[in-house]
């Protein structure tokens, strides 16, 4: 005997809030998204269901994705899904419940917030050409990969490159005021490349810099992220100053170089953590050396550049700053990155990928700070 309605009528619904959308990821069905779902005498379930915006991108992914949930379920024979749209008053009310049901007049960037448990980790330059946007989003990838929320904000207006990097190509949605980052290999990701047409130059001035970051970080909707990733533009200018304004608890990496010209401006740029009376976290030399076919190693650019950074560091701050890791020179961290996927996940046995996981797991098991954080203690009855 067949079940009853109510109950396949049920187990559809279970099904659906198995889905999530493809950029929020939450289920749909949370998300109101959801307007209808009713079975006929057939077993052919019609799934209406609205999209936050006309010509959703993803729309191809949703209607597999929910065919796939709702034709396992036992009795329906098929699935057929009417696509409309939200409108300016759901989309308002989506939007206040992903930013927590407050104001949305003025949205709040949620790292900078008291009890933000996310780890923010500026990467940072002296001089450009060290390979610090290959640091950022080989971190990234082998953070996600450990099971982490990740997100990346390409900081570098003037240079950006982490989209190509990431190999995503998608342009961010927009509901109502919030923006929906693009995902790639596990990791939410922001750039100005994604708003320009074409390979166009982007010329700004320090306010507009200003803006354009803090949009970044309060606009966009990142949901629950245990690491965010900044990748910075060379030098000490003025996203550096905003950084420091907008997230005062960010923590600096420094990326360099093993020759001294390298270290020698890597240095100038830990050494603004004085300044902003930020946190640096560790210095990782990149291109330390060619493994040769004997096993042999070249030194291309030198030795010992980012050992002394961290020692220059260490004595100028008051504070330790270890050398995370040195990563050997590999012509497959640049192909990777062609290809736009980070040579952690392409090549994960390659000396260049083991040496940046290594990194990723001294960030990611780093002990959290327990200042300012309640422990739920209570006072012992008398």
């Amino acid at each position: 005997m067949s079940a009853p309605v109510s109950t396949v009528e049920d187990a559809i619904q279970a099904a659906l809030a198995t889905v999530n959308d493809p950029e929020i990821r939450r289920p749909i069905t949370e998300l109101g998204m959801v307007r209808s779902a009713t079975i006929g005498a057939s077993g052919v379930v019609r799934v209406e269901l609205l999209l936050t915006v006309a010509g959703c991108p993803l729309k191809d992914k949703l209607r597999t994705d929910i065919t796939a949930a709702v034709a396992s379920v036992p009795g329906v024979t098929g699935v057929e899904i009417d696509f409309g749209v939200m409108t300016p008053e759901q989309r308002q009310s989506l939007q206040s419940q992903l930013r927590g049901g407050g104001a949305t007049e003025e949205p709040v960037i949620p790292f900078a917030q008291p009890g933000s448990r996310t780890r923010v980790y500026a990467v940072a330059s002296g001089k450009g050409g060290v390979g610090k946007s290959s640091v950022t989003v080989n971190l990234a990838a082998a953070l996600a990969a450990r099971g982490l929320s990740v997100g990346v904000v390409d900081a570098d207006i003037y240079g950006h490159s982490v989209p190509r990097m990431l190999g995503t190509e998608a342009r961010p949605t927009r509901v109502e005021d919030m923006i929906m980052p693009p995902q790639s290999h596990g990791v939410k990701v922001i750039s100005i490349g994604m708003f320009t047409s074409g390979n166009a130059a982007v010329v700004w001035r320090g306010p507009m810099l200003h803006r354009a970051l803090q949009q970044f970080l309060a606009d966009v909707y990142w949901g629950d992220l245990d690491v965010l990733l900044l990748d910075l533009p060379p030098g000490t200018g003025d996203v550096a100053i905003s950084l420091a304004q907008l997230l005062p608890n960010s923590e600096i990496l420094i990326v360099t170089t093993p020759q001294t010209a390298a270290a020698e401006v890597a240095e100038r740029a830990g050494a603004i953590a004085l300044q902003t009376h930020q946190r640096v976290v560790g210095v990782i030399e990149n291109m330390s050396w060619l493994e040769l076919p004997d096993g042999s190693r070249m030194e291309i650019f030198g030795a010992g550049g980012g050992e002394a950074v961290a020692e220059s560091l260490s004595r100028t701050i008051g504070a330790q700053v270890p050398l995370l890791g040195q990563i050997p020179l590999d012509t497959r961290v640049r192909e990777a990155g062609d290809a736009g996927n980070p040579i952690v996940l392409a090549e994960p046995d390659s000396p260049a990928a083991q040496a940046l996981g290594t990194v990723a797991d001294r960030l990611a098991l780093r002990r959290e700070s327990l200042l300012g954080k309640p422990l739920g203690l209570k006072p012992a009855g008398r």
